[in-house]
């Protein structure tokens, strides 16, 4: 069923399920915070364990931290993950990597720290500032969202009624 839906009703199914947690603001907005911050890590694949488990020990809104990491999603992740490669690599002076045709442990080991350190400082940076625009953003919204009233979508009719 999920696949006939289009990709602005997904995303408003999400937001009303965001809206509709019975939670203060206060907590919707930083466990969303949380999910962001996780969100910009790449640690891709494991995203929403770390966020549950993260907003389990810190007691938060564990929905809206799960629904935060989806910020980076298969769409979107290439693009986040470049934009933090590079900013991370201009701030610590770094060369672009060079590629060898000879794959062995030493240049592994030299590739991975020029791909990891600079894409790990800029996910911090990414991940703090998306983590304090998401929680102001989700403090000031949420309580504004939840007094409209959100129409249904419109249904379409069956095929046999006229």
């Amino acid at each position: 069923m999920w696949r006939r839906w289009s990709f602005f009703r997904q995303f408003k199914l999400n937001l009303i399920r965001l809206l509709r947690l019975r939670d203060s603001p206060e907590r919707i907005a930083r466990g969303l915070a949380l999910g962001l911050f996780l969100g910009m890590t790449p640690t891709f694949g494991v995203q929403m364990l770390l966020a549950l488990f993260a907003a389990i020990l810190l007691r938060e809104n564990k929905l809206a931290a799960i629904l935060g990491v989806w910020v980076t999603n298969p769409v979107t992740a290439p693009f986040i993950y470049g934009l933090e490669y590079e900013v991370g690599r201009i701030l610590l002076a770094l060369p672009h990597p060079e590629m060898h045709l000879q794959f062995n442990y030493h240049f592994l080991k030299l590739f991975g720290w020029q791909v990891i350190l600079p894409l790990s400082l800029g996910s911090l940076i990414f991940g703090v500032a998306a983590a304090i625009i998401g929680y102001f953003l989700t403090l000031k919204f949420v309580p504004i969202l939840r007094m409209w009233r959100i129409p249904r979508w419109p249904r379409r009719r069956n095929r046999n009624e006229k």
